[in-house]
């Protein structure tokens, strides 16, 4: 991962991750998902969602106001 992402959001629920991607495009906020989680064993790891540095704090606002 280039170190201009910055993770905004994880969880074990790959659902989850897709609905905060949506609500973030919807807001011109850019993402990536990068799933974490063993391919044998969904239960260890996570999909972790990413945005660009410069969009972090507008990313954590957007999530914490959808009260995900």
């Amino acid at each position: 991962m280039e170190k201009d992402w910055v993770k905004v959001y994880s969880s074990t629920l790959a659902y989850n991750v897709e609905l905060v991607k949506q609500i973030l495009e919807q807001k011109n906020v850019g993402s990536i998902i990068l799933n974490q989680q063993d391919s044998a064993y969904v239960t260890i790891g996570e999909i972790e969602l990413y945005v660009k540095r410069e969009q972090v704090i507008l990313a954590k606002d957007i999530i914490a106001k959808s009260e995900l």
